[in-house]
């Protein structure tokens, strides 16, 4: 089983627009692997795609896809849903439009229900973007705990109860990867996690720990106490997680801008942990 990390970014992509820090200036000058664009998954062999960020269509070129059947959503939130223009871009044949010609060859859109009715409620004024492009024929929406392709089967499992959040356990002949890119804290008790290959988890704090908490971008600590520390993961935490479940080797996606780190600080990084390892955008992970 092969996945890409085709968006390893945050909330904001790097560099960030206006921003001369120093990671993102050298982001401008060499480009991928040190730019990251909003955080997405990529399935190569059956075409499945997760999240559409904003920069989708850049990550998208950077990897080389080719194709894109399927469409998996996490969450709605926008740094992972407001790329959704690019169903027109992957589909829309305007000059066909014109003359009555519709798209035959639809995307199949997939997630839990509750995410789903969410996503039909980003709308224009001309109302929800995801009915247009259902009418427009581009997308065909349904909500589903799992899906098969092949041997490939993919489960949906819900981070609370309200089920707005989604992680995905991909599993082939007994291969397994886990990916819980954003808004998984805490992280929900499923034995389905138990003894995967992979964890590409997101939303974790990577700084320097000193006293009184973690220092970030410039120098800036964030203490126990800081609002933050309730939803996103410190290192500490996601090792605990890889011990709990019996993981060999963990992915940290989802990099914020606001850590401060460049991909070779990452790179740097990566030889104090046993089994840790950092994204970036056009990473692939084969197991």
């Amino acid at each position: 089983m092969k996945v890409k990390i085709i968006g390893s970014g945050g909330c904001v992509s790097i560099p960030r627009p206006c921003c001369n820090c120093r990671v993102c200036k050298e982001a401008r000058e060499k480009g991928f692997p040190y730019a990251r664009t909003g955080c997405s998954l990529l399935i190569e062999e059956e075409n499945i795609l997760i999240d559409t960020p904003e920069d989708i269509h850049v990550a998208l070129n950077n990897a080389g896809v080719e194709q894109v059947d399927c469409v998996l959503y996490s969450h709605i939130d926008p740094d992972h849903t407001m790329g959704i223009r690019v169903f027109e871009q992957l589909r829309m044949n305007w000059l066909n439009v014109s003359v009555g010609i519709p798209n035959e060859n639809p995307i199949q859109v997939t997630t839990l229900p509750r995410i789903l009715e969410d996503l039909k409620k980003q709308a224009t004024r001309y109302g929800s973007m995801m009915e247009y492009y259902e009418w427009r024929g581009l997308i065909k929406p349904e909500a589903g705990e799992f899906i098969q392709r092949g041997d490939l089967r993919i489960d949906l499992i819900p981070v609370n109860k309200e089920q707005t959040v989604a992680i995905f356990v991909l599993t082939e002949h007994g291969r397994k990867i886990i990916y819980a890119p954003c808004d998984v804290k805490p992280f929900p008790e499923h034995p389905i996690f138990q003894g995967a290959d992979v964890l590409i988890i997101g939303n974790t704090i990577v700084g320097d720990p000193v006293e009184g908490g973690i220092r970030v971008k410039n120098g800036f600590l964030m203490k126990e106490d800081n609002p933050l520390r309730k939803d996103l993961f410190i290192l500490e935490e996601v090792l605990a997680l890889k011990e709990k479940y019996q993981i060999p080797r963990v992915i940290i996606t989802h990099l914020e801008e606001e850590w401060g780190k460049s991909l070779d600080d990452y790179k740097a990084m990566e030889k104090q942990y046993e089994g840790l390892e950092f994204a970036y955008d056009g990473m692939e992970v084969v197991v």
